[in-house]
């Protein structure tokens, strides 16, 4: 009956104002933290933004800084400068001149508009004869005795008033057989557009020369071991009239100038491979040559010293 009574005590129990208090209190205050954990304008919510956003920033930028030596754009790689040019000093004595820079130009368009006739990534077709080319004398492109006799004459069309001199092809026969070879003459008239005269140790290369006339395709070169280019004043030549030629360029020359009165004078070229100023102006001074891929090549101190190779260091790029 005691347990009985207590028990009933137990459940008729009310507490009193002191006792709810507390419990009041606790439950205003979990209520309070939910509130501010949840609510959408939270403080540490938005520091936790700001240093994600900084965190980004810094990743931006470090990713905006300039890429390592060596690395290009792609967009850079894709526009060119349609023309380039290195500058050397060309000596007199068997030391030739070193360039200051040599910076390279692979303009399509350009190398289309200079180039002429045999345009770089064209096949020709035609046929190939042969002729004794003798000691390499270098025939209409006024070259010289030469060692080399993986030579060959280009038919008139194609030599198109020495545009053709100092070219290297690659010459193919239908059988698959290649040479190459320099351009160093020109065939006589007979010879139809396409038609190459090689010469006897360059024809060997591609069929027996007793077949005297084979069906080949060939198209033009950027050659990797070139040398270096000379430059020539033609016998005769003086302040007063002066013609000079180009020897040794890895790829067709599309012209040539002489400083002259502060700016350059382009020279025209003869059907015997010289850039003639007939009046003198700028002869004994720079020169600047430029190939058919638009890069220019400037030299200055070629003395006037005629039918003198003298030589530049310096060479077109290869394409």
């Amino acid at each position: 009956m005691k347990e009985t009574r207590q028990g009933t005590r137990r459940r008729g129990h009310r507490p009193g104002p002191r006792s709810v208090a507390p419990v009041a209190l606790v439950a205003a205050g979990a209520l309070i933290c939910l509130v501010v954990a949840f609510r959408p304008g939270d403080r540490s919510d938005a520091g936790h933004t700001a240093a994600t956003a900084a965190a980004g920033s810094r990743g931006t930028a470090a990713a905006g800084q300039a890429s390592p030596a060596g690395s290009t754009s792609p967009s850079a790689s894709r526009s060119p400068s349609p023309v380039v040019s290195a500058t050397a000093t060309a000596r007199p004595s068997t030391a030739p001149a070193r360039p200051s820079a040599s910076p390279t130009s692979r303009t399509t368009a350009t190398a289309a508009s200079l180039a002429g006739r045999i345009r770089p990534g064209t096949d020709h077709r035609g046929v190939a004869t042969t002729y004794d080319a003798g000691t390499g004398d270098g025939g209409s492109c006024s070259y010289g005795p030469s060692d080399d006799l993986m030579t060959a004459a280009m038919n008139h069309t194609d030599y198109e008033t020495s545009k053709a001199c100092g070219a290297y092809v690659l010459v193919r026969a239908a059988g698959g057989a290649t040479v190459t070879v320099r351009i160093t003459n020109e065939c006589p008239t007979g010879c139809a557009p396409g038609q190459l005269d090689l010469s006897a140790q360059a024809f060997a290369r591609l069929a027996n020369p007793a077949a005297g006339r084979i069906p080949v395709t060939w198209k033009l070169l950027s050659p990797a071991g070139s040398g270096t280019i000379a430059v020539r004043y033609k016998t005769g030549s003086s302040r007063y009239w002066c013609a000079l030629q180009v020897i040794g360029h890895r790829n067709p020359v599309a012209g040539l100038e002489l400083r002259s009165g502060g700016g350059w004078r382009q020279l025209p070229r003869t059907d015997y491979n010289y850039f003639l100023a007939e009046d003198g102006g700028g002869c004994g001074g720079a020169i600047r040559i430029t190939d058919i891929y638009g890069e220019r090549l400037t030299v200055d101190g070629i003395a006037l010293r005629p039918d003198a190779v003298q030589s530049t260091r310096l060479q077109f790029a290869r394409h």
